[in-house]
């Protein structure tokens, strides 16, 4: 007979979670306790489903990382007695969380489907019932004894992504997400559809382990034509600075005044992690294809290939937090830990 798979619900916070009170106009809470009664749908799927909802549900810009090792905590309590679990949060940062989440759980072997909504799921329009629906049907999804996902996604409006692919490309539109450089793990028609090919492959003979440890001692510094060296220079001496994301232009260009470089050196010299990410939504770094990314690749500043900000700030966070050996830390970040990068 086959078991009917167990799925947690975790409501961290979020869009998805308000309910309008049609008496004052005004947007409450949720109590995800009575989920089956706003949305008896989900009695049609073939799962059990059990809630845990934060004590106090955060907004999405007051998330940090206490609050994903929270999110872990939850999930690795639950874990051997649980098949799937279903994060909602705030769709602002629910690319660094779900990222994160990635890079907290090695060895995973079940699926964690991150989802949240545009509009409350009070509203007559709101996209939140079927983000929700489906999100949880893909966490129940078997293929044969295992599960159909092993790994941390998000899914939202009928696509499904792999986490710490992901960006938020707009406030508007019920298409919030996209993943720019690495192909959509499936989605959602009349039929479920998975994209075999591009899916982690489920294994179940490693034991899991969950990172806890963030260092939040990093900064994004964004290039732009005619940033000065002040600027530079102020960012770059902040006190205990332990890592930079370093948006770039086009494929990992940056200029190449003496000052600029001086600046970097002498950053790197104090064993500052410098990651190269590209400003572009689309494509990689080349580090040395042009001219102006030769004095970069020369210092030995670390590649970022095409990760997405979010995920280069989570793993940054992360493996800094694992005091990782400097002569293995360029190699290693280089090197992708979850697929995050090509």
């Amino acid at each position: 007979m086959t078991k009917i798979p167990n799925i947690l619900l975790i409501y961290t916070g979020g869009t998805i979670g308000m309910i309008k009170d049609y008496k004052s106009n005004a947007l409450k809470a949720f109590d995800f306790d009575q989920i089956k009664e706003k949305i008896p749908e989900l009695n049609l799927l073939d799962c059990v489903i059990q809630t845990i909802s934060f004590d106090n549900p955060i907004d999405s810009s007051n998330m940090s990382p206490k609050y994903w090792v929270k999110i872990a905590k939850i999930i690795e309590k639950h874990y051997h007695k649980i098949d799937g679990f279903v994060v909602l949060s705030g769709t602002d940062t629910m690319s660094y969380t779900a990222s994160a989440i990635s890079f907290m759980f090695e060895n995973l072997s079940k699926p964690v489907i991150f989802t949240g909504s545009q509009l409350p799921i009070g509203d007559l329009r709101t996209d939140a019932k079927e983000n929700l629906i489906t999100a949880i049907q893909i966490a129940a999804t078997r293929d044969g004894d295992l599960p159909k996902i092993g790994e941390v996604c998000l899914y939202f409006e009928y696509k499904l992504y792999r986490a710490n692919r992901t960006t938020k490309v707009s406030a508007s539109q019920f298409e919030a997400f996209n993943s720019p450089n690495y192909p959509e793990l499936g989605e959602s028609g009349v039929h479920l559809y998975f994209n075999n090919n591009v899916l982690k492959k489920v294994t179940q003979n490693k034991t899991l382990i969950v990172r806890k440890i963030f260092n939040t001692n990093i900064v994004i510094l964004k290039l732009f034509p005619g940033i000065n060296k002040e600027v530079v220079k102020s960012i770059l001496e902040i006190s205990d600075l332990k890592g930079v994301v370093l948006e770039t232009f086009g494929a990992g260009n940056a200029p190449t005044s003496k000052w600029f470089i001086n600046l970097i050196q002498k950053a790197l010299k104090k064993n500052i992690a410098i990651v190269n990410v590209s400003q572009c939504i689309n494509g990689s770094v080349l580090l040395g294809h042009y001219e102006t990314s030769n004095h970069l690749k020369s210092l030995g500043i670390i590649d970022g290939k095409d990760i997405t900000t979010e995920s280069a700030i989570a793993k940054l966070m992360y493996l800094i937090g694992e005091n990782i050996a400097q002569n293995k830390f360029k190699k290693l970040f280089e090197t992708a830990l979850r697929g995050e990068m090509s």
